[in-house]
């Protein structure tokens, strides 16, 4: 037999009232939070204030079962807890509290929505500064434009540039890494975090991605030096790097 989960929206929408827009919007970070998505479906919206149904076929419950349960613990992968805030978000936006429900109706997950205390955030701070990444896109029809670069295993969406540079970048799109230098604007969270709310870039400059351990042979091969007398090359590097030695 398969399980259900239900997402109970309370405090908002009615289905009669709940526009089909913001239905799909609730239905697509409901399937994000589940996860599985071949083996989890809609059901429907049932009455009270607005209650999602999704059901999940038996190969995939206990995968679902434990993203959810994690959610419950605070030991979710990030990609879960993100469908979690995002929802959270949906929430508070409409004015709305939530509770996600099992089979026989116990309550596994609450969203505050609604009544979640305003975060802290402190700015914006303006300053000069760089950011590192993979150039992914390039867009924009005015002379503006606007850049997207992922690295690190983060995504920044809100760097724009001059047309010139533009045309530099597109040589760089996919490419390696970069170093882009400019000026940025920055929150900071009452959680210590800071969030990124644009990045004009100036310039850039390309970044050598050799691994440290390929510098290292490269040095050893070139006739002359002592580099192969060294038996920890990779700490005497980053000991000269910090000037706490001599270098070779």
């Amino acid at each position: 037999m398969d399980s259900e989960y239900r997402l109970r929206i309370a405090d908002s929408h009615t289905p009669a009232t709940l526009p089909m827009k913001r239905l799909a919007e609730y239905i697509a970070a409901f399937a994000k939070l589940l996860g599985e998505e071949a083996n989890v479906h809609f059901r429907g919206v049932e009455n009270g204030s607005a209650v999602l149904i999704a059901s999940v076929d038996q190969p995939a419950r206990p995968k679902v079962s434990d993203r959810v349960l994690g959610v419950r613990d605070g030991l979710a992968p990030n990609d879960v807890l993100k469908a979690f805030n995002d929802l959270d978000d949906m929430l508070r936006e409409d004015g709305a509290t939530a509770a996600l429900t099992g089979d026989i109706n116990d309550v596994i997950v609450l969203f505050p929505g609604r009544t979640r205390a305003e975060p802290l955030i402190f700015g914006p701070f303006k300053q000069e500064g760089t950011l590192d990444g993979q150039v992914y896109r390039i867009g924009g029809k005015d002379e503006t434009k606007h850049v997207h670069i992922r690295g690190g295993g983060l995504e920044f969406t809100e760097l724009v540039t001059s047309e010139a540079v533009a045309l530099r970048l597109r040589h760089h799109l996919f490419g390696g890494t970069l170093r882009f230098h400019g000026n940025g604007t920055w929150f900071r969270c009452g959680d210590g975090t800071w969030q990124l709310k644009s990045f004009r870039i100036a310039d850039f400059e390309e970044l050598d991605d050799q691994p440290l351990s390929e510098v290292i042979a490269s040095l050893r091969n070139v006739k002359g030096n002592r580099w192969n007398e060294v038996p920890d090359a990779v700490s005497a590097l980053l000991a000269a790097r910090n000037g706490e030695g001599n270098g070779h």
